[in-house]
């Protein structure tokens, strides 16, 4: 796999995007809160006049969204037509992919199961190869956005 890929930290692992699938990377403005929306959709806030859902990461893998210190920063990416920002620790770089995705070593738990295609190495050490449909959509087991 020599694929560029987007790293960040999420509850305090590296993780890795797919860069073609990273739409941009933006500093997180106003959000603004939905009321009745799933726990992990911290809420809404726009990018040159398009909303964006806001996922928070964490609450999404189902961590405590205060026990770890966010970046201001958010990916934005966009999955079967909708458009999110995803809140997560720090954005760290971009680099390439050496190895394809293998599996996922025991101790990471069912969070990170359920979210990761795997684990991979890259150019910066290894990481946690990220499903994004997995990490918007926790409580879809099949994977397929609402």
């Amino acid at each position: 796999m020599k694929d560029l890929l987007v790293m960040a930290q999420i509850a305090g692992r590296r993780c890795a995007f797919n860069a073609h699938d990273v739409q941009s990377v933006i500093e997180l403005g106003a959000v603004t809160p939905v009321p009745g929306t799933p726990d992990h959709i911290a809420g809404i806030t726009a990018l040159r006049s398009q909303a964006l859902t806001v996922i928070d990461s964490r609450s999404a893998l189902g961590f405590e969204s205060s026990q770890w210190e966010i970046d201001d920063r958010a990916i934005v990416i966009a999955v079967q037509g909708h458009s999110y920002a995803l809140k997560v620790d720090a954005i760290e770089d971009i680099t390439t992919g050496v190895t394809d995705p293998g599996k996922v070593p025991g101790g990471f738990g069912a969070e990170w199961s359920r979210v990761a295609k795997g684990m991979i190495e890259t150019m910066s050490g290894p990481a946690l190869l990220l499903d994004l449909v997995r990490l918007i959509n926790p409580s879809d087991d099949l994977g397929v956005a609402a």
